[in-house]
């Protein structure tokens, strides 16, 4: 496993992987909230 860190630079990729992970959970928020099942902001 340690031979993966000495490929990539760790910060670089744990950078990467919080951005990814971030969009990913904004687009998953973003498709709920526009489905009516799940918008809590339509007040119905």
């Amino acid at each position: 496993m340690h031979k993966i860190w000495l490929i990539f630079d760790p910060r670089r990729t744990l950078v990467a992987l919080f951005a990814f992970l971030f969009v990913l959970a904004l687009l998953i928020h973003f498709i709920l909230f526009s489905s009516p099942a799940y918008n809590i902001f339509s007040g119905a």
